[in-house]
């Protein structure tokens, strides 16, 4: 996948973290800065998802959404 790609992907799942009812704050401030920090370092997109999975299932919903399993 692009580096384009992973971008767009990275900024459709931050603006879901800041849309959500099903994160509090904390859960949100974490999960951007994981998407951050992972994207400022260029971490494998597996990687990174399994990470905003341990935080909340609700990244699985957002992952099937972007057909990314």
């Amino acid at each position: 996948m692009s580096s384009h790609k992973h971008k767009d992907h990275l900024n459709k799942i931050k603006q879901a973290i800041h849309t959500t009812d099903k994160l509090d704050e904390n859960q949100k401030s974490t999960s951007v800065k994981l998407i951050e920090e992972w994207y400022a370092e260029d971490k494998a997109m597996n990687i990174l998802k399994s990470k905003l999975i341990n935080i909340s299932i609700f990244f699985e919903e957002v992952f099937s959404e972007l057909g990314l399993k």
